[in-house]
């Protein structure tokens, strides 16, 4: 077992305004403040862990910990024109868009911009993407998820530990918000201000609320800029939206597809969720209960993604068969699969997948999608 003694002197300077604290607060004059901590952590009993949490007020000596248990955290700079140019070249783009991917930075048009116009939840969410892709183990953060939105930090530590359990890396998060708790799901978490420590068992994340409903074609203009396509969408699209605790959240738009053969089916034109939820599948879901409801109604559903991530959750997914895999295509204009199914829009590499999950209840279809 791993034995902690720590002291840290400081030395103290009598100045003027230092004398004048001391006989407005009664405080005694030192030369010298010393902070102590002592104890045994048993880091060294267990090798298969990935997540560890050091978590206190401020100023009860998370990041001194931290530094004597794993030395200094590594320091991030951020200088390119566009935040991909600034992970380690020997990483190959995929490597870097699979990393961004994977911790919910997904929003692609945000990849070619430069660290310092980025919100500090895209900020946030690059960080520990460049930290997870370019750091040996254990990858240490200070001040984790300190800067962002509470629910931004909630989202992006699901995504974060989601990452480094797929890829058996190890983490440690050192923070001041014990609500990030539920959503890291540490393996073992220490509180240096009662130096007790603790392993945990893994458990489900917090569930949220949500609601789908059909909303206005205008509601659009709240997610194009954050689809990694044109903002362009057909003004014939159906459109549907989640949202989280009535915040809107994720977004997709059907369109009716013409075919040569048949007359039922229909298409995910557009599927994007904003960038302080990503990271959670909430476009899976909402595709899920849409796309089940045109099914309740005798169509068919087909989707057409290019995004590498999203094509890589459709075909894990039991709802979607693959019917063609991405490739390039030569031409700019639609073309069509053996059966007739359009596989190709604007050239783009798409993906070609069929809905083949359950119908949800007719009733319910009915007032959804308003037929």
């Amino acid at each position: 077992m791993m034995k902690i003694d720590i002291a840290v002197e400081t030395l103290l300077d009598h100045s003027p305004r230092v004398k004048q604290l001391s006989g407005m607060f009664d405080v005694p004059l030192r030369q010298k403040l010393t902070q102590c901590w002592a104890g045994k952590i048993p880091l060294d009993e267990r090798d298969n862990w990935n997540i560890g949490l050091i978590v206190g007020p401020s100023g009860a000596g998370k990041s001194t910990m931290a530094q004597y248990l794993f030395g200094e955290p590594r320091f991030l700079r951020w200088k390119a024109r566009a935040v991909v140019d600034d992970f380690d070249p020997k990483h190959s783009i995929e490597d870097i868009s699979a990393a961004c991917s994977a911790v919910g930075f997904n929003t692609i048009p945000a990849w070619c911009k430069p660290y310092k116009v980025l919100s500090t939840g895209e900020r946030f969410r690059v960080e520990l993407a460049r930290h997870l892709l370019e750091d040996a183990d254990p990858v240490v953060i200070d001040e984790f998820s300190s800067v962002v939105d509470r629910q931004v930090a909630k989202i992006g530590s699901h995504a974060a530990q989601k990452m480094v359990r797929k890829r058996n890396r190890k983490f440690v998060a050192i923070t001041c918000h014990y609500d990030v708790i539920d959503w890291l799901q540490p393996d073992w978490m220490l509180e240096p201000a009662t130096m007790t420590f603790q392993w945990r068992a893994v458990q489900r994340r917090p569930t949220l609320d949500v609601e789908i409903a059909r909303v206005d074609y205008a509601a659009w203009r709240l997610f194009a800029p954050f689809h990694y396509l044109t903002a362009e969408l057909h003004p014939a699209a159906t459109c549907f939206c989640l949202f989280v605790e009535g915040v809107p959240a994720s977004f997709i738009a059907m369109l009716y597809r013409p075919h040569p053969k048949r007359r039922d089916l229909w298409g995910i034109s557009r599927a994007v969720t904003l960038p302080d939820y990503q990271g959670l599948g909430l476009v899976m879901a909402l595709e899920s209960v849409v796309c089940g409801a045109y099914r309740a109604l005798g169509y068919s559903v087909h989707g057409y993604p290019a995004h590498p991530p999203h094509i890589r959750s459709l075909d894990r997914s039991p709802e979607w068969r693959l019917i063609k895999k991405p490739g390039k295509f030569s031409s700019p204009s639609a073309g069509y699969t053996h059966d007739g199914t359009p596989f190709a829009f604007g050239g783009r590499p798409c993906a070609v997948f069929e809905f083949v999950g359950k119908p949800i209840d007719t009733k319910v279809a009915r007032k959804l999608l308003g037929k």
